[in-house]
């Protein structure tokens, strides 16, 4: 006999609501379960002293919250037991605005965990007010970077790490040649990084700037991730864009992209965790 109709289109709904259901608890996964995940530059004039340097990277978290009050992040930023914390921008979101509170409580927790340092991402100038996100975050322990470079010491040894405002800022602000000539003009030819949000400036302009290493974020991973790629998306929406996760080199410099945290408005990561990156520096033997 041939079979039912009515139980044919039950069956058919109930299998596509069990997929519906099933994608859906795997997006929610792919995109609120944090990833670690770890890199070992290495550079042959890495100071001895920053052998084995631990730093933490973390960017684009576009407000999103880890637990509550960010508390599953930053328990997972302190089992990595960093030195530094690098955050590359984006800490707000334009579509959501600013949120009360967010970006201090923010920065005391990482603060409170590691040296934190920060620069600011394209989205914090969407939003506004800029110089008085600044005052909190250093009001809470974080140390902004805006055009600005510092030393670091460890073990006897110095190293320098200057960050750049986004591109989103002051028409008038200091450019990223004029700052890279008062690190070579203040301190010889140094070990330096560099923090930058917009990893798609690396080839045409960051990597000419003579930095050992550059930090970016900006990209989302690439938003979809697929074997083979850099993504499927850059943060335009162009297709298959490059410099979006990982380690890269170009010119003598080294860029570290980090796939980010959050999300931008109504988009979603697929096979995109949100990440929290564990750069390991490492001095080249011999």
């Amino acid at each position: 006999m041939p079979k039912h109709p009515k139980r044919r289109t039950r069956r058919n709904l109930a299998v596509l609501a069990l997929s519906a259901l099933c994608l859906t608890g795997f997006l929610y996964w792919d995109n609120t379960a944090l990833q670690v995940t770890r890199f070992d530059p290495v550079f042959s004039d890495l100071p001895a002293g920053f052998d084995s340097c631990r730093i933490v990277v973390l960017s684009d978290l576009h407000g999103a919250s880890f637990g509550a009050h960010n508390a599953d992040l930053l328990a997972a930023v302190a089992a990595e037991q960093p030195e530094y914390i690098f955050f590359l921008g984006d800490l707000e979101d334009k579509y959501r605005g600013p949120e009360d509170g967010y970006p201090a409580e923010t920065a005391r927790g990482l603060s409170a965990i590691a040296p934190t340092y920060y620069v600011t991402g394209n989205h914090e100038w969407a939003v506004g007010g800029v110089p008085a996100l600044k005052e909190i975050l250093t009001a809470n322990g974080v140390t902004v970077l805006s055009n600005q470079f510092v030393p670091l010491e460890r073990n006897g040894d110095t190293i320098v790490l200057a960050g750049i405002d986004d591109p989103n800022g002051y028409a008038d602000q200091k450019t990223p040649e004029e700052l890279a000539a008062e690190v070579y003009a203040a301190c010889g030819d140094p070990f330096w990084i560099l923090l930058a949000h917009r990893n798609n400036r690396f080839a045409r302009q960051y990597s000419l700037l003579g930095a050992d290493l550059v930090c970016s974020g900006h990209a989302h991973g690439g938003i979809v991730r697929l074997p083979g790629t850099d993504g499927l998306f850059s943060h335009d929406l162009d297709l298959f864009p490059s410099y979006t996760a990982g380690l890269y080199e170009e010119n003598g410099s080294v860029l570290f992209v980090t796939r980010g945290l959050g999300n931008s408005g109504p988009s979603f990561r697929v096979f995109n965790r949100p990440e929290i990156a564990v750069l390991t520096l490492r001095r080249a033997e011999g």
